[in-house]
């Protein structure tokens, strides 16, 4: 029993020591980087200590702010978007039809390359001025639109992007679809209840923790988003798809501004920390759990 023991902990050693090295250190060695004026150049342990005049300079950064903006509209569009749009596709493929399994590989396929450097650059080469989507409006005698130099539609092209890549929510929503039991829409149909009326009273209360969990992975997702905005539009035109992860990248890489990127960097998993908080907190109001239904069944 006791050798047992150390075989097992032999076994997670591996993980524990990546987990220290790629993610703990780096971790805590952020937050001491943000709370000194390090800059990438200079040799290690040149840094002087500046205390909290990284995170107060943001308040008199404009470009902060103006990417903090952009950032939440960013999350706000895209994540709703997303998953409304998911959940529509998963409800039609669940349908049990022939062939329908080519379609969901067909479907999912986006979410694997869609994140790939390769695809930002085509999809950049799609919407130039004289890209394919203008060569296409063309055909059809209308004008071209300046997707990437107007503000509007530059970001109308990023979250294009992000709202093709909805095949990972999409899986996920499929396999709830499959855990509700169908006796329930059986006796929805005895009871002459139309499928709308089934999707809003037994589908979607039922399918409310997948929602949840897919609500927080895109959340998280969006406010790191970095490929598209970077690749794409390069946070152009005048900063308006200048995404806070951008910024962090050109702090720290363009202008060797470590100690401020990490401060950043800190703002950032602050943000997202609070909105997962927020959610985890809210899902007890409108997240409907098995556990509740056959409690509430059981009184």
């Amino acid at each position: 029993m006791y050798s047992n023991k150390w075989i097992g902990s032999l076994y997670v050693t591996p993980f524990v020591i990546g987990f220290l090295l790629f993610t703990a250190f780096p971790f805590v060695a952020s937050f001491v980087l943000s709370l000194t004026d390090a800059r990438l150049q200079d040799q290690l342990g040149a840094a002087n200590f500046v205390g909290l005049s990284n995170y107060t300079e943001m308040a008199a950064d404009s470009t902060f702010r103006q990417s903090l903006g952009v950032t939440f509209a960013y999350v706000f569009i895209t994540v709703p978007l997303k998953l409304a749009f998911a959940l529509f596709i998963a409800v039609v493929l669940n349908f049990k039809l022939k062939g329908i399994g080519l379609f969901r590989t067909a479907f999912y396929l986006p979410s694997i390359l869609g994140g790939s450097v390769a695809i930002a650059v085509v999809w950049r080469f799609v919407f130039a001025g004289d890209g394919l989507l203008n060569q296409a409006l063309a055909g059809i005698g209308i004008g071209g639109v300046n997707w990437l130099g107007e503000p509007s539609t530059a970001m109308f092209s990023i979250v294009l992007l992000r709202l093709w890549q909805f095949g990972s929510a999409m899986v996920v929503f499929l396999a709830g679809l499959k855990a509700i039991p169908e006796d329930l829409y059986e006796a929805a149909d005895l009871d002459g209840a139309s499928r709308l009326k089934q999707f809003f009273m037994i589908t979607l209360p039922l399918l409310t923790p997948v929602l949840f969990f897919n609500f927080i992975m895109q959340i998280v997702q969006a406010f790191q988003e970095f490929n598209g905005p970077y690749i794409i539009t390069a946070g152009g035109p005048l900063k308006s798809s200048y995404l806070l992860p951008l910024m962090i990248y050109e702090e720290a890489f363009k202008y060797f501004n470590l100690g401020y990127s990490s401060a950043l960097s800190w703002v950032l998993f602050i943000i997202i920390a609070v909105f997962t908080a927020v959610a985890f907190w809210s899902q007890k109001h409108w997240v409907f759990y098995a556990q509740d239904r056959d409690d509430k069944g059981g009184h």
